[in-house]
């Protein structure tokens, strides 16, 4: 898995600052996304096994047989680069957006 993550994978690694089973990690990134995004359990399941493989999270299985995710510090490194990288993705569409606005009204 590259570096740059889906929104999806960026999502999940956000909810998995705190060790979770996967119902919860499908609350938390609704409740992140205050309901204008939702992950499925098919999807977030293959998300899973990816980022697993990747080295970005663990399993754990409690006394209950609850699989719980928790994220690595490889993972913790990536969230950081790939929320960085989306803050420069930000700025650069506000900055340009903003430029085009006031273009417009010199006219």
């Amino acid at each position: 898995m590259e570096d740059t993550l889906t929104d999806s994978s960026y999502l999940i690694l956000l909810a998995l600052l705190q060790p979770q089973h996967g119902y919860a990690i499908m609350k938390q990134v609704s409740a992140v996304t205050n309901g204008t995004m939702s992950i499925g359990p098919a999807s977030m399941y293959t998300i899973l096994k990816k980022l697993q493989k990747s080295g970005y999270i663990t399993l754990e299985e409690n006394d209950e047989r609850k699989k719980i995710y928790l994220i690595t510090e490889l993972g913790l490194e990536v969230l950081e680069r790939d929320i960085n990288r989306r803050k420069l993705l930000y700025q650069a569409g506000e900055s340009l957006v903003a430029e085009k606005r006031r273009a417009e009204n010199d006219y």
